[in-house]
Parts: C-alpha cells; sequence; structure tokens
C-alpha cells in the first residue's frame, strides 16, 4: 500500500535532444504525422501534439536543439547526443489503432522508408519500427485484435 499521495496518469510529454532539428522536424510532421503546436520555423525547441492527454496537459514530443538549455535545469550540449546502443533511448513508442497499422506500413512503402514489424504475444501487441533522423528507433504500436 503507497502513502505517496499521488498517481501517475499518463506520460505529458517526450522530450529529444536533437541533432538535426530541421530534419527531426521535417520526420515528425511529415513522416509521422504529429501537428506542431508552436512555429517550428522560429523556435530552438518544437513541441507536437500527440494526443489530449491528462487534466488539461496535452500529450507532446518536444524537439531541442542539443547546443541549448532546456526545463528542469536540462544543460546544453556542446555535442550532438549519442544515438542508438550508446544512448539511453533505447526506442519511442507511440499508439494507433490496430486497424491503422496496414496503413503505417502503406506509407512506408510509398516513402520506401526502412522498417520492420515486431509481434510481441505475451502482451497482444503489434509495432511497426522506423528510424528517425537522428538514428532514434520509432515505434508505432497496436494492440493486436
Amino acid at each position: 500500500m503507497s502513502h505517496r499521495g499521488f498517481s501517475v496518469r499518463a506520460l505529458g510529454e517526450i522530450a529529444i535532444r536533437c541533432i538535426d532539428l530541421d530534419a527531426m522536424v521535417a520526420f515528425y510532421r511529415d513522416v509521422i504525422g504529429l501537428e506542431p503546436i508552436n512555429d517550428p520555423e522560429n523556435s530552438d525547441v518544437v513541441f507536437f501534439r500527440i494526443a489530449e492527454g491528462f487534466a488539461g496537459h496535452t500529450q507532446v514530443l518536444a524537439l531541442f536543439r542539443h547546443d541549448i538549455e532546456g526545463a528542469g535545469n536540462t544543460l546544453a550540449g556542446d555535442e550532438p547526443p549519442t544515438t542508438g546502443p550508446g544512448s539511453s533511448l533505447h526506442h519511442l513508442a507511440l499508439s494507433l489503432p490496430w486497424d491503422e497499422q496496414d496503413a503505417v506500413i502503406a506509407w512506408y512503402e510509398t516513402l520506401k522508408r526502412e522498417y520492420h514489424v515486431e509481434r510481441f504475444s505475451w502482451i497482444g501487441w503489434r509495432g511497426v519500427f522506423t528510424k528517425d533522423p537522428d538514428g532514434n528507433t520509432v515505434e508505432l504500436v497496436a494492440k493486436e485484435q
């Protein structure tokens, strides 16, 4: 039994330090289809709406230039961040309905984008995986029906 007095209800934000902010903005807007909620052309931080969220806080993906400080006293870095096995980020998963996964695959085929599909039978999920321009793994996941 917990006596914390609080319980997390949703994911509010995912923030990524970007190697190439412009390419990352284009990928998450044009390939993944997320809607910017601020002006990507005039900002060092670009916010994308993922979903409604909880208690008035929209779920967002925030893309930061790696060389600027961010919220929570997050320090800037002179060197671009490491992605792939050298990064603490394993992958980013975004949810969508099962009946839209075939459209994801068709879209990636149209774009000639590399991807692969994995099934997670222990929980009933299927993910369609690709990489963003910085080399982060991005999964579009759905509950199998």
